[in-house]
């Protein structure tokens, strides 16, 4: 099955008076029909200014700087804006934007968000795009009389339902969840993320779940790839991911998360702070938080490393493996695999 989306070499940069900021460097990865993508990374390291990308609306002074976005077939980089507003955004990829009262307008009643795209793309009345954001309310778990109530009247987890069904509502394919979890109980945290299942079983939507908490993810997601400074450093399925995490970043978050399950470990963190991207450090953007850096580290910038499945690391510590030039083509290699 063709991917419905494929990121090549995506390059977004920031033009501040102080430097440019290197926000997203050689960013490659696809998504098939149905499928979860996890983005995990600590604070700044690029995953909402991929998600900004990939809907342009990378907000100034930042630009995508080249690279190719390919969704359902068509690369949108250079598309005009037109275009993106009447045929792309919203219609074939979406997003649940991160902190749900912020995402909401406080003078506008509930339904009246949700139906907005539907009036003035698809050209529905008024009471019909009102009934259709009744059924979007129902599909997430809310009651109808929700509908004629203002954000202010609703609770955090009722929120994050609105936007979700707001980010639902036009049947887009594709369906970007920023931190969709954050600043929510842990029951609630619960109750979302099972919606997000939910709806992916139903409705067959792919999903990219954006969280610098790999436990998240690790309820929704099929693939996951782990960024740092702004660069993709392993990808692959979540299984082998987190079974088996061959860089010392990725290690290194699994430690930080407590086990229910198998031996007691110590919590751990990272010592140090993620690079300024102004003037990232030469080599690995890692080395100078690595416990097993080397001196090629600081030097060289790692290329990606195949440990088979799909799975690749950019690191050091595995020279003598086989090189992949980008995650996609480990893909792709595994498909004409399986096609073999």
């Amino acid at each position: 099955m063709p991917p419905i989306l494929e990121v090549k070499n995506l390059y977004v940069y920031y033009y501040t008076l102080r430097g440019i900021v290197r926000a997203v460097e050689n960013v490659s990865f696809s998504l098939k029909p149905g499928e979860a993508l996890g983005l995990a990374g600590e604070s700044g390291c690029g995953k909402s200014t991929l998600a900004w990308a990939l809907l342009r609306l990378v907000p100034p002074p930042g630009k995508i700087v080249k690279g190719e976005i390919v969704v359902d077939g068509e690369d949108i980089v250079h598309l005009p804006e037109d275009e993106i507003r009447s045929r792309i955004r919203w219609q074939k990829i979406s997003m649940v934007f991160q902190g749900a009262m912020n995402a909401l307008n406080p003078v506008y009643k509930i339904w009246e968000q949700i139906a907005e795209p539907l009036i003035v793309h698809r050209g529905m009345t008024k009471q019909q795009a009102y009934k259709r954001a009744l059924e979007m309310l129902r599909m997430v778990g809310l009651d109808e009389t929700i509908a004629e109530r203002y954000p202010h009247e609703l609770s955090g987890g009722q929120k994050q339902r609105v936007v979700i069904a707001m980010a639902l509502a036009m049947d887009p394919p594709i369906v970007i969840a920023d931190e969709p979890t954050t600043a929510l109980d842990t029951i609630v945290q619960a109750q979302i993320l099972n919606l997000l299942k939910k709806l992916k079983q139903e409705l067959g939507i792919s999903f990219i779940l954006i969280s610098h908490d790999l436990s998240v993810i690790a309820e929704l997601a099929d693939k996951v790839a782990i960024m740092y400074a702004g660069q993709i450093v392993e990808y692959g399925y979540i299984d082998d991911v987190y079974r088996s995490p061959q860089h010392p970043y990725t290690q290194a978050l699994l430690r930080a998360i407590p086990r229910l399950r198998g031996p007691k470990e110590k919590l751990t963190y990272i010592p140090g702070q993620p690079p300024d991207l102004r003037a990232p450090p030469p080599g690995c953007r890692f080395a100078p938080r690595c416990p097993r850096v080397m001196d090629i580290c600081r030097k060289k910038q790692p290329p990606y490393f195949d440990f088979g499945n799909a799975h690749v690391a950019a690191c050091w510590l595995h020279t003598g493996r086989r090189e992949v030039e980008s995650p996609l083509q480990a893909e792709e290699e595994l498909e004409e695999q399986a096609a073999g």
